[in-house]
């Protein structure tokens, strides 16, 4: 089953938002993707709708109480599942940040789970490098990047990169690493200076896609929606779509 991890050290770079919308496009063919909000600020659950997810009820109770993945995704009117997080998952990196073994659970979850065998679970990441975010890389072998067309989120892919790099030598396993340029203003010189770049560094590995900047993608977490339910016809929709089949025809969710 692929686990993908949507990650990115550097908060506003779209992270949350393409997570949302490739789940409700990977639904929408038939996909039936799981989506793991693994980040305490809940940004993805809020983004569903969600506001308000009882600890019980929300991915904590499976590092708390070990109950299972699959008993806490809820069905979304977009045909995704979610598993919701709580302000309470910060509370895993906090009591067991130096317990290695902690940092293997979601991925033993994942195994031993049979309701999400042949699933496919894209996974939301908290911006910092902490026992959750270990959790999401150690469970995925896909790493997915947004990167947002500004200087300081290009310095910041670099480190992630190198941290990535590292990861894998102590880990002894490969990422299959894809990089997406999100918030992309086609009339700022600076977008197209920041793709060029990212194009020299990752060559390959940067979708030749890019995430344009509209209001549409910034309103629709505050409607609950998804771009496709939200505004189905903006210039959102059609660049999450295409992302999506470019992912797809790439093998990235396979």
């Amino acid at each position: 089953m692929p686990v993908i991890a949507v990650f990115n050290q550097k908060g506003g770079v779209g992270k949350t938002t393409t997570a949302l919308n490739l789940g409700a496009a990977l639904a929408a063919r038939n996909r039936r993707p799981i989506l793991v909000d693994l980040d305490p600020q809940s940004s993805l659950s809020l983004s569903m709708g969600l506001r308000t997810v009882a600890p019980s009820e929300s991915v904590y109770a499976f590092f708390r109480d070990r109950a299972r993945l699959s008993s806490l995704a809820r069905s979304q009117p977009s045909g995704v599942r979610l598993v919701p997080s709580s302000l309470e998952l910060s509370k895993v990196d906090a009591l067991h940040g130096s317990d290695a073994a902690v940092s293997r659970q979601l991925e033993e979850g994942i195994q031993a789970d049979p309701a999400l065998a042949g699933s496919l679970i894209l996974i939301d990441c908290c911006p910092m490098l902490g026992v959750l975010t270990l959790n999401a890389l150690i469970a995925a072998d896909r790493v997915l990047m947004p990167v947002s067309a500004d200087y300081l989120s290009l310095e910041g892919v670099h480190k992630l990169d190198a941290a990535l790099g590292v990861l894998e030598e102590r880990l002894g396993k490969h990422f299959v690493r894809r990089v997406v340029t999100t918030r992309f203003d086609a009339r700022r010189r600076l977008s197209y200076e920041v793709q060029h770049q990212l194009h020299a560094r990752f060559g390959d590995t940067l979708c030749q896609t890019v995430i344009s900047e509209t209001v549409s993608l910034a309103e629709s977490p505050m409607r609950g929606k998804d771009i496709f339910a939200h505004a189905p016809h903006s210039q959102g929709a059609k660049d999450y779509r295409a992302l999506t089949e470019e992912l797809e025809a790439g093998k990235f969710f396979r």
